[in-house]
């Protein structure tokens, strides 16, 4: 498996990637210092997308796979604008969890020439399984992320080090609120949403994986949204 080094949840690192890779200024991540309406209501809108950095524990990834197993008992509609895509890259979930962000408001976000723009250009008519093996071997994507993971203010772990948190995204697509996670088999389609709501909606979902283990404190929660 090609291994990265893991990306901080870090607002200022993970700006200067996604600014390195033709992302324009005027949408930026943004901390969400908890999940209360008033502290939601500090971040700026339009929200774009939420992504979640959660511990990586046997207690999270049963409840992950309880979830994957009732979606498919029970089937789910997902849109066929959803851009989805599978890891195969060892500690690239945080790079991940931004290319699905932007790739999913594609209509809002005017990304300019480089990197990101070819990936997603090249891999639009691709599968999820088949976008994550073209990550595998996306040099400009991977030098950026490279890059990013290295400004932390932490100490970047060695690529061979187990990371034992992951990142998962959150996008409104046609009125659904849709989970990504590159580790699973497809899409999780939450329910009605709108881009008015989408920050108290997936702060809901958040809430409720937080919820499995109030003891544990590795949580961060941040915001793909409007420059202030």
């Amino acid at each position: 498996m090609v291994r990265w080094l893991p990306l901080e949840s870090n607002p200022a690192v993970m700006n200067k990637f996604l600014a390195g890779m033709g992302v324009p200024g005027s949408w930026v991540i943004h901390d969400v210092y908890g999940l209360d309406t008033e502290l939601l209501a500090m971040v700026p809108k339009p929200v774009g997308a939420v992504i979640l950095l959660y511990p990586f524990t046997d207690k999270f990834e049963d409840y992950k796979n309880k979830q994957v197993e009732e979606v498919e008992a029970a089937g789910q509609e997902v849109s066929e604008k959803v851009y989805f895509m599978k890891q195969f890259v060892g500690n690239a979930c945080g790079t991940v969890a931004l290319i699905h962000a932007i790739a999913n408001n594609r209509d809002k976000i005017e990304l300019g020439g480089g990197a990101l723009k070819d990936f997603l250009e090249s891999t639009q008519s691709k599968n999820p399984e088949e976008r994550g093996h073209a990550l595998e071997s996306d040099e400009g994507i991977s030098k950026a992320h490279e890059e990013s993971a290295q400004e932390g203010q932490t100490e970047a772990p060695d690529r061979e080090a187990e990371v034992n948190e992951h990142f998962i995204a959150f996008v409104e697509i046609e009125g659904n609120l849709y989970e990504l996670d590159g580790r699973r088999k497809f899409p999780i389609n939450h329910g009605a949403s709108s881009p008015d709501t989408l920050l108290a909606d997936a702060a809901k979902v958040c809430r409720k994986i937080m919820d499995l283990d109030p003891e544990e404190a590795r949580f961060a929660v941040v915001a793909l949204a409007a420059s202030e």
